[in-house]
C-alpha cells in the first residue's frame, strides 16, 4: 500500500484546502470534511497501489519477487479484495463530503485502475495518466468548497506535469534508463518550480513560498542529477523516491503561496513521517 506515498496524498488534500483559503479559525466547522477527504485519498492511493501489484503479478515474479503477492505473503484474491474495499471506501468517504467530491474520488479510482491495467505500458499516456491521478487528488482537496473548483481547477496541471516527470523517470528503475528522459524530467521539474515561484510572486508570497521551494528543489534535483550522471537502476530509484516524498514540500509551498503559513508548516511536518515510513516500506 506504500504508506510513505499515502502520506504525500494527504498533503495534497491539505494543500487543496489551503488553496481555497479555509481559515484556521474555521477548522472546527470543517474538520469532519477534512478527515473524510484525508481518509478518502489514503484509501484511493492505497487501493490503486494494491491493484498495481495485482495486475503486475506475473512481471513481479521475474523483476520483483520480494513483493507481497509473488513472495506468497498475500494471495492474489486477498489483494484483489483489499484493493476493492479501499477504492470503494475512498469513494464513499468523499461522497459524505459532497457529490462533487464523490465524483472526483470516483474519477481518481478510475484513472488509477486504467493506469494499473493499461496506461503504464504506454510511453506518453502512462505518465500522463498517473499525473492525472495526482492532479485530481489536489482537486479533491479543493472540493471541500465545491464552487472553488471553478476558480482553481487549472492548478491541477502542476501536479500532472510533476508526476508525469517522475513516472517518466521511473521507467528506468529496474534496468536503467536513458539520459534523454531524465533531462526531460529535469526540465519539467524546473517548469513546476518556476510556475509556483511566479504564482507566489504574483500573490506577494514569494518569500514564504521559498521557505519550502528551496528545500524542495534541493531534494528533487540532488538525486536526479546523480542519476543523469550515472543512469543505473539504483540511482534512478533514489531519484524517483525523492521525487515522490518531496511532493509534501511542493504542497507546503502551495499553501504558503495562498497565504496559509500555518497549513504550510502542518504539511511540512508530514515529511519526517513519510521519510520514516520509507525506511521500512517500499516507495516505488
Amino acid at each position: 500500500m506504500r504508506p510513505a506515498n499515502i502520506v504525500t496524498s494527504v498533503a495534497d488534500i491539505l494543500a487543496g484546502i489551503a488553496i481555497v483559503s479555509v481559515p484556521v479559525s474555521s477548522i472546527r466547522a470543517f474538520w469532519p470534511a477534512i478527515l473524510l477527504l484525508c481518509l478518502s485519498t489514503a484509501c484511493l492511493y492505497g487501493g490503486g497501489i494494491v491493484f498495481n501489484d495485482v495486475f503486475d503479478v506475473e512481471l513481479d515474479k521475474i523483476e520483483r519477487p520480494e513483493r507481497a503477492i509473488p513472495s506468497g505473503k498475500v494471495s492474489l484474491r486477498e489483494a484483489t479484495v483489499l484493493g476493492s474495499i479501499l477504492l470503494c471506501t475512498g469513494i464513499l468517504s468523499a461522497l459524505f463530503v459532497s457529490i462533487v467530491s464523490g465524483l472526483i474520488a470516483a474519477a481518481i479510482a478510475l484513472c488509477a485502475l486504467l493506469y494499473d491495467r493499461f496506461g503504464k505500458h504506454h510511453p506518453f499516456f502512462g505518465p500522463l495518466n498517473m499525473g492525472m491521478c495526482r492532479g485530481l487528488n489536489l482537486l479533491l482537496g479543493i472540493s471541500i468548497i465545491p464552487i472553488a473548483l471553478i476558480n482553481w481547477f487549472m492548478l491541477a496541471l502542476v501536479p500532472v506535469a510533476y508526476i508525469f516527470s517522475i513516472t517518466l523517470t521511473s521507467r528506468g528503475e529496474v534496468h536503467g534508463g536513458s539520459k534523454s528522459s531524465l533531462y526531460t524530467a529535469a526540465t519539467l521539474y524546473a517548469g513546476v518550480i518556476g510556475f509556483i515561484s511566479y504564482f507566489s510572486y504574483a500573490n506577494n508570497r514569494l518569500l514564504w513560498s521559498l521557505l519550502f521551494l528551496i528545500p524542495f528543489t534541493w531534494m528533487i534535483f540532488r538525486p536526479l542529477l546523480k542519476a543523469i550522471r550515472e543512469p543505473i537502476g539504483k540511482n534512478i530509484g533514489k531519484a524517483v523516491k525523492a521525487g515522490v516524498i518531496s511532493l509534501i514540500l511542493m504542497d507546503a509551498s502551495w499553501s504558503a503561496t495562498f497565504g496559509s503559513l500555518t497549513f504550510a508548516v502542518l504539511i511540512a511536518c508530514l515529511l519526517p513521517l513519510s521519510i520514516w515510513f520509507a525506511k521500512t516500506f517500499a516507495v516505488t
